[in-house]
C-alpha cells in the first residue's frame, strides 16, 4: 500500500501506518498513555515555544520516512526544527521526512519486538534522536543508533541534546501527576 492509497481508507476511527508498504493498524492505547503523552507534549511544545525551535506535534501528524515501498509512521509526540519546518511549510498531508525527535509512548498492547521496528525506522529515516517512554516501568529509552540506547530512571535527566538545546528534566517529571 502506498501513502495516498491510505486516504482512501473508510474513516473508521482507527489509527494507521505503513511499513515497507505493510498497513499496521495499532487499538487505542488508554488512559495512562494519553496522560503521559500530554505531559511530554507540554514539557518539550514550552520549551520550544520559548527559545523558538521548532515545532512539537502530536500522533496526528505522521512522517513520511522512505518511499517504495512507503513507510508512514506517527510517533506519540514528535518534534520538528523550526528550520525544517519553515522549508517544507504548515502542510495537511503527513510530513515529508523525518521528525529531528520521535517519541514512543509504550502502551499495553505493544511488543518489544514492535517498538524496536519503530526505532528502525525513525532512525534509517533520518530521525536524530529517539524516545521510548515506558509508563509501566517508568523509564525512557534514548537512541541515537539502535546499537547503543541509554536507559534513565527517577532523577536521571533527560535531555534534548543537540536536538532540543537546552531541554531537561527529570524522568520522573514526565509521570508526574
Amino acid at each position: 500500500m502506498t501513502m495516498e492509497e491510505i486516504y482512501d481508507l473508510p474513516d473508521d476511527g482507527r489509527r494507521y501506518e505503513l511499513m515497507a508498504g505493510w498497513l499496521i493498524c495499532e487499538p487505542v492505547p488508554g488512559a495512562r498513555h494519553g496522560r503521559v503523552a500530554a505531559a511530554l507534549v507540554e514539557l518539550l511544545r514550552g520549551h520550544a515555544r520559548r527559545r523558538r525551535l521548532g515545532v512539537v506535534f502530536t500522533a496526528d501528524a505522521g512522517y513520511v520516512l522512505a518511499r517504495h515501498p512507503d513507510t508512514l509512521r506517527g510517533p506519540d509526540v514528535s518534534f520538528v526544527s523550526r528550520e525544517r519546518f519553515t522549508r517544507v511549510g504548515d502542510v495537511t498531508t503527513p510530513f515529508p521526512g523525518p521528525p529531528d525527535l520521535a517519541v514512543e509512548v509504550v502502551s499495553p498492547s505493544d511488543r518489544s519486538s514492535d517498538i524496536h521496528a519503530k526505532v528502525g525506522d525513525y532512525l534509517a529515516g533520518g530521525t536524530r534522536l529517539v524516545w521510548v517512554v515506558d509508563p509501566e516501568s517508568e523509564r525512557i529509552t534514548v537512541y541515537r543508533s539502535l546499537l547503543s540506547p541509554r536507559i534513565l530512571t527517577g532523577t536521571d535527566r533527560l535531555e534534548g541534546e543537540d536536538v532540543l538545546p537546552g531541554f531537561a528534566v527529570t524522568v520522573a517529571e514526565v509521570f508526574e501527576i
